[in-house]
């Protein structure tokens, strides 16, 4: 990881929309590792939508090795749960039928990665993961409205009629969409506070406030080795959190001694990683057991 280039002034790309921005990020880092890819593309953008999507451009990266370098995203959810038993897409001969409520920069994703169930009538219920490319025959994405949070970052429903897909090798759930949830949290982590460190850098918060966004982003980095479905590296995630969370007052102050525009999209945006807390609670009660500690 360069660290230096995290570390020294940078000049963030200026806003645009997903895709101009995205394929300007990679034009200023080359081809990145996942970590890169979040750490630099944190501190290089110019709102936390931005870094979010850093954020989770380099989780699917690290899901999947060999995705294209453009946008892509990941869609499970289903009437609003992501549990296989609820899902009514189906994959079968290459082919996926099926709806996705809720696709994270869906419009201007190039790729998708779509969970699917696979198994015969009356089998336990099997996940595949199959790849489609936004704009092909039987695939077709209809844009809703935006969020108060991120407003910047679209999202959309996906419909899938017959469309030609790419199977990914094994188990659609434990090997996908299971170890996303901790990818996705370690990685939006990471972009956020790197963000958070450019926003101090550049307005010259209290060198203590800045250590500490810059150790998190240490542990950040460690817990990115770790193999994200370890009860291990499920309490080192939470212990992450935890060190975020003793934060919040001191980043509080600070933007409230600063930039009022710094100010306004924290406000409006820091809730962001207060979305999967109750699957994370779950994971760190689970990993607690697994490994027969208290704490």
């Amino acid at each position: 990881m360069p660290w230096q280039q995290l570390l020294s002034p940078q000049a963030r790309l200026p806003v645009a929309d997903m895709e101009a921005w995205y394929a300007s990020l990679l034009e200023r880092i080359g081809n990145p590792t996942p970590l890169q890819l979040v750490l630099l593309g944190g501190r290089l953008a110019a709102t936390p939508g931005l870094a979010f999507i850093a954020g989770y451009q380099g989780a699917l990266r690290a899901l999947w090795p060999a995705a294209p370098w453009t946008l892509g995203a990941l869609c499970v959810t289903e009437n609003r749960s992501t549990r296989p038993a609820d899902m009514s897409t189906r994959i079968s001969a290459l082919s996926l039928d099926g709806r996705k409520d809720f696709v994270t920069a869906a419009e201007a994703a190039d790729w998708l990665l779509v969970a699917a169930r696979e198994e015969t009538a009356g089998a336990p219920v099997q996940l595949a993961l199959g790849v489609v490319r936004n704009g092909a025959p039987g695939v077709r994405i209809e844009t809703l409205p935006a969020l108060p949070l991120m407003p910047e970052i679209s999202h959309g429903r996906l419909h899938l009629q017959g469309a030609h897909c790419e199977r990914l090798p094994g188990d659609g759930w434990d090997d996908y969409v299971k170890p996303f949830r901790t990818l996705e949290d370690t990685y939006v982590l990471a972009a956020l506070a790197a963000w958070l460190f450019g926003v101090g850098q550049d307005s010259a918060w209290p060198q203590a406030l800045q250590l500490r966004l810059l150790g998190l982003l240490a542990g950040c980095a460690e817990v990115a080795r770790q193999c994200p479905s370890s009860a291990d590296g499920h309490l080192m995630l939470a212990g992450l959190f935890a060190q975020f969370d003793s934060l919040r007052a001191e980043l509080d102050s600070a933007f409230a001694a600063g930039d009022v525009h710094w100010a306004q999209l924290w406000q409006r945006d820091q809730g962001l990683l207060s979305i999967a807390g109750g699957a994370r609670k779950k994971r760190l009660e689970k990993a607690l057991t697994l490994l027969g500690i208290t704490l």
